[in-house]
């Protein structure tokens, strides 16, 4: 079976590269189409990013070669791709607006904005947590008229480290009633050229507009449930978030107490059993881009780190370490993922091959 052509709504952006990056060689998919502002729209893709290339690898040469289109262009998108992924750097609004005319025009979107986050009938995947929610996609279609198209988000790259953990030990048969997470988030997950070097050198920030909100909500989303063709937030589980910028390149940490709502809790031998066996959908349909494991324990006392431990499973794993007792809640740990391959690029072409899996794309 040949590949799939997909196009990549942002491609001149630090995602929008990572997604390049990612893609080169992937055996399901194949970049076709590259799309991004009209000031690059025309250029050959290695003039339109000559100087602004932040990735450590060569931009891949087929790439180079490809000309950007303007991302409003829909039709020219239509014509050389199956389906796209957005990572476009624009006013949320406008965001909204445009991926729904690409979802209008038959071609799926699985996009990296926060657009459609909260939308009640738009999946936000963890693939190893929910991927059962990719089932809303056929109302979502019929409520718009899609007939082929559809958008699929991923989430905030905050909660990433350690919401399958936690999803790991509720499915297990222990039912989590409060969480509190401190997140020490790399200054990458700002963008380029992001974060001044005179607010993160010799400091901590401990202040990310709208990361709070976003850990706490978003959460509750992935861990609902599907109700008449709208997603119901659980609501059983109460987050509180604390979210700091730290003067590190890549890898967000988490460090989590967490309380049971049953009388019936998990040992620490329970816990690293549930974490060891634990296996989603992603691993059970060998997709591409799967971690195995996807929940990687670290027994060290000092670990996990973001120098050492972020490129685990190829930057997809979740890794987690120092699980203890917690003298105010029950148990407390540190989880870890990297934020610009799991808490971006690499989450969403995983969620694209859930999709494709799944039998909604290609």
């Amino acid at each position: 079976m040949g590949r799939i052509n997909v196009g990549v709504l942002g491609a001149t952006g630090m995602v929008g590269q990572n997604y390049l990056r990612l893609l080169s060689g992937h055996p399901w998919f194949r970049v076709t189409h590259v799309a991004a502002s009209p000031r690059s729209a025309g250029k050959g893709y290695a003039e339109a990013v000559r100087g602004r290339w932040v990735m450590d690898a060569p931009i891949p040469r087929r790439i180079a070669t490809l000309t950007v289109a303007d991302a409003q262009d829909v039709r020219a998108a239509k014509a050389r791709c199956a389906f796209v992924f957005s990572a476009l750097g624009m006013d949320k609004r406008a965001v909204r607006k445009l991926e729904e005319e690409y979802a209008s025009s038959g071609l799926p979107v699985v996009s990296n904005n926060s657009a459609h986050r909260h939308t009640e009938d738009v999946p936000m995947l963890i693939p190893e947590v929910n991927p059962h929610h990719t089932a809303i996609i056929p109302a979502q279609r019929e409520r718009r008229g899609w007939r082929d198209g559809f958008i699929v988000v991923k989430p905030n790259c905050s909660l990433q480290s350690y919401l399958p953990p936690v999803h790991a030990l509720m499915t297990a048969g222990y039912p989590v009633e409060s969480l509190v997470v401190s997140t020490l988030q790399a200054i990458s997950g700002a963008g380029y050229p992001g974060v001044s070097s005179l607010d993160m050198i010799d400091n901590v920030v401990p202040f990310i507009e709208g990361e709070e909100e976003k850990t706490e909500r978003e959460s509750l989303k992935i861990l609902g449930t599907i109700e008449n063709g709208r997603f119901i937030d659980d609501d059983s589980l109460a987050i509180s978030a604390h979210c700091n910028r730290v003067p590190v390149i890549d890898g967000h940490t988490a460090c989590v107490s967490l309380g049971f709502r049953s009388h019936r809790k998990p040992s620490m031998d329970d816990i690293l059993a549930i974490w060891d066996a634990f296996q989603g959908a992603p691993q059970e349909m060998n997709l591409p881009s799967a971690p195995r494991p996807p929940i990687l324990y670290r027994e060290e006392p000092d670990r996990p780190q973001p120098r050492k431990d972020r490129d685990a499973g190829g930057g997809m794993a979740f890794t987690v370490g120092r699980l203890r007792a917690c003298p105010v809640m029950d148990v407390r740990f540190v989880a870890l993922s990297h934020n610009t391959v799991r808490g971006a690029a690499g989450g969403a072409i995983l969620s694209a091959e859930l999709l494709k899996a799944q039998g909604y794309i290609g």
